[in-house]
């Protein structure tokens, strides 16, 4: 067996899922797919959590021993022989003397003696190896947790350094903005804006811009007390939507941005999690005719999240297809759930086998299409995504998942 297979095995007979084992370690479900596939290994660190975890050891899971070692006992760990210790050594001093041709009873003491030794020798080194393991442990968490103390310090230098530069270049001397309300039927949401001008101008005006991505509009703001000017925006809802404030002082306008929300109309699609088709790009490489020959593959779409932050939405309608470079391939057929997957879907889909002509940098993911009661659109992306990198198909090291692109972006 393989590690991969030794880990997959393990997890299977504690009943935990990828996504659970994943959590338990602080990894993802995608590492853990990598370490099972065999197309990574788990970190020295990741290994000692696995091997407490599955109460094995770590040469075990590495295929260095062929057998798992029983939980050591206490008198073990204080370096006294068990009995079943015992038994081995006398197991190990009749064959070496039935390997001799005329032992001699009174030189069985030195053989004895000498297994005794060896056994002692090991116990204690499988011991110091056991507060070794702790002490890397130790030693990795230190570092991490330098690594994250740096980080934070450098991030607040740089987000101190930003607020600095946007106050000496900011008209305003207090602002606000605050999504108060939406509708899905029209694919709208409202803002409340409010800002203080930091120069105020007898006489001056004030106007709120709104971009969602179809040009600008705009609304006008009215002066309340404290020079303070107040207004709604009502937009369309989409993934990105500028604010703004244009301060009118007769002929000249100065613009101030005052926020940028993004994702607001994903936010407000359901959720689905589209889970397999993976192991169809894996370890794929360019064929002597210069194509990928990509095999059959089945995905499967797990529970559904309806609930959203702007109400329940209901999904009307939904495609699975491949896209390459965010443009469609070929969709899926919906079919039954193969023979022999115990997996837990609301909906499976069958990828049917292809040739592909990928250039370096192709980028390839599956996603699901669907519509809402409201006959809005979205998109969910599988995740990890693919590239081509030349003579063969992976994941990017750096990839945490599919880049982000809303609907719009998509070419089917």
């Amino acid at each position: 067996m393989t590690t991969g297979q030794r880990i997959a095995a393990k997890r299977k007979e504690l009943e935990l899922s990828q996504e659970s084992l994943g959590e338990a370690l602080g990894v993802s479900r995608q590492s853990i797919y990598k370490w099972e596939s065999d197309t990574s290994l788990p970190d020295i660190d990741k290994l000692v959590a696995l091997s407490r975890l599955f109460h094995v050891s770590v040469g075990w899971l590495l295929g260095v021993e062929e057998e798992q070692p029983e939980t050591p006992s206490p008198e073990t760990a204080s370096g006294e022989l068990s009995d079943a210790q015992l038994r081995m050594v006398e197991e190990i001093a009749d064959r070496y003397l039935a390997a001799q041709p005329k032992p001699k009873k009174r030189r069985l003491w030195p053989y004895v003696l000498a297994a005794l030794a060896v056994l002692y020798i090991g116990l204690r080194l499988m011991d110091r190896l056991d507060r070794m393991d702790n002490q890397y442990n130790n030693l990795s968490n230190s570092i991490n947790n330098i690594t994250y103390s740096v980080d934070r310090q450098i991030n607040t230098i740089t987000n101190r350094v930003e607020e600095i530069l946007k106050s000496q270049n900011d008209l305003t001397a207090d602002y606000g903005t605050e999504m108060t309300g939406w509708d899905l039927s029209q694919n709208t949401v409202t803002f409340s804006l409010r800002v203080v001008p930091k120069t105020y101008v007898a006489g001056m005006e004030v106007v709120f811009l709104a971009d969602s991505g179809d040009g600008l509009a705009e609304f006008p703001a009215e002066e309340g007390p404290g020079r303070e000017f107040t207004g709604e925006v009502t937009c369309e809802l989409t993934d990105s939507i500028t604010l703004s404030a244009v301060f009118v002082n007769g002929d000249t306008r100065q613009t101030q941005l005052l926020d940028n929300y993004s994702g607001l109309y994903q936010d407000s699609m359901p959720q689905i999690d589209l889970s397999g088709l993976e192991s169809c790009f894996l370890h794929e490489e360019r064929g002597e005719d210069g194509l990928f020959h990509l095999p059959e593959d089945y995905g499967w779409l797990r529970d559904q999240e309806l609930d959203t932050k702007f109400g329940t939405v209901e999904v009307r309608g939904l495609k699975v297809g491949l896209f390459k470079n965010f443009r469609l391939v070929t969709w899926l057929e919906p079919c039954e759930q193969p023979k022999n997957w115990d997996v837990s879907g609301e909906q499976f889909f069958r990828f049917d086998a292809m040739d592909m002509d990928l250039e370096q940098g192709d980028i390839l993911h599956f996603a699901a299409i669907y519509t809402d009661q409201y006959g809005r659109q979205g998109v969910a992306p599988s995740i990890p995504y693919f590239e081509c990198f030349g003579e063969e198909i992976s994941w990017p090291d750096d990839s945490d998942g599919t880049p982000y692109y809303g609907f719009s972006n998509y070419v089917f």
